[in-house]
């Protein structure tokens, strides 16, 4: 509960310091006062405009915390992340192609076929991970998801160049980023990102069966197949919404999960919840640093995740038990 009491003060402080901080920093007294609604002047129009950029941020980085940590269960899998499975790229270019070739522009449509385009790049993955002697390994399955997101970055590539109608935008799209957010887009996916929360908050009990392993999961009277596949939708769910509103942002869900077992456990009860805080944190924190470290520019959060993720990555594939969780 202390360690669920602290995460939640960070998280509140790193909002704050999202509005205060930025191309231009906002007294504190004009951050509370566009809180309440003030936006008369240039401090408090600025921390308005950087509301729903903040809670964008928070409900991305907790959809990709959760899934991350989800997708770890499910596959017992150290290594899994919707950026390193290949997930996110196959939501781009499921809504690349959609827009380039059929026309898609409705922001529901976006999320649907980014969703889609999640779950076939999922069982695509999963499916070569577990061709040929001992199965879906977390090696096999991190050099397959490493492959057919190069292979599907590729393809976007390709189906981008040609149309310099579209190129412009998604390149930026692409990179994976929360500016130019509005509570408009944030009400559009908010109702995907909430039932994919439930689904996977209500996996927990499933997912501490399943790592007991699949016989003795079986032994104690849970549907092994069920319960991994319903907590698999609720994984491709926030990873399809939070990339058609946000870009395909990596390494989020990989770092935030082994953190929250350094601090909570293995417990899926504490560590989904703790996953989905610490994911708003880091993606929140990371935002921040983006818009300060580069003034008066500013730098993508999925630049800022990806300087952070790949060492921790590369970490964690030097551990010696990295076989299974």
């Amino acid at each position: 509960m202390l360690w669920l009491l602290a995460a939640v003060l960070v998280l509140a402080a790193l909002m704050l310091a999202s509005l205060a901080f930025g191309t231009r920093d906002v007294p504190w007294s004009d951050v509370w006062s566009a809180l309440g609604g003030a936006d008369g002047t240039l401090g408090e129009a600025a921390a308005s405009k950087r509301i729903p950029r903040t809670v964008l941020a928070v409900l991305i980085g907790a959809a990709l915390g959760l899934a991350g940590a989800v997708m770890q269960g499910v596959t017992r899998n150290p290594l899994a992340d919707p950026g390193i499975l290949g997930v996110n790229m196959g939501a781009s270019l499921a809504v690349v192609t959609a827009v380039a070739y059929f026309g898609l522009s409705s922001p529901t449509g976006y999320i649907w076929t980014a969703m889609a385009g999640a779950a076939l790049a999922a069982v695509f993955v999963y499916t070569v991970g577990t061709l040929g002697r001992g199965g879906a390994t977390p090696l096999k399955l991190a050099l397959a998801g490493a492959a057919s997101s190069a292979a599907f970055a590729s393809l976007v590539t390709a189906v981008v160049l040609p149309r310099n109608d579209i190129a412009g935008g998604f390149r930026l799209w692409q990179i994976g980023g929360v500016g130019g957010a509005s509570f408009e887009r944030t009400g559009q996916v908010l109702p995907f990102l909430g039932a994919g929360f439930v689904i996977c908050l209500l996996s927990a009990r499933s997912l501490n069966s399943l790592a007991l392993g699949d016989e003795l999961a079986a032994g104690i009277g849970e549907r092994v197949a069920v319960a991994r596949a319903v907590a698999a939708l609720g994984a491709v769910v926030l990873c399809g919404a939070a990339t058609a509103v946000a870009g395909p942002i990596g390494f989020v869900g990989l770092v935030v999960p082994h953190t929250c077992r350094l601090l909570v456990g293995v417990d899926h009860r504490w560590l989904l919840p703790f996953a989905a805080l610490l994911g708003a944190a880091l993606l929140t924190a990371a935002d921040v640093t983006g818009r300060v470290v580069a003034r008066p520019a500013e730098i993508d959060v999925g630049i800022i995740t990806a300087l952070i993720g790949a060492p921790f990555f590369i970490w964690i594939v030097r551990r010696q038990k990295v076989r299974a969780l």
